[in-house]
């Protein structure tokens, strides 16, 4: 059971990895396109709080996989 516990635990950390990596991606690419657009502001904004959000997904996850982390050892 153990070792089942470690394959959730490192399948947990490589879902926020592509999380992570996956919304900064997507962030630049929509400022970068954006702004060869021509595009208001107020876009650029909302895709600033899309990314805020899933960075915020990340944060529950990562705090979820600390305790995962924690009862695993004890």
């Amino acid at each position: 059971m153990d070792a089942e516990k470690d394959k959730k635990i490192a399948a947990k950390g490589r879902h926020i990895s592509l999380v992570i990596a996956g919304t900064m991606i997507l962030w630049i690419g929509v400022q970068f396109v954006g702004r060869q657009m021509g595009l208001p502001g107020r876009y650029a904004l909302l895709f600033d709080f899309a990314a805020l959000a899933a960075l915020v997904y990340a944060g529950v996850n990562i705090l979820q996989l600390r305790r995962m982390r924690r009862d695993s050892e004890g």
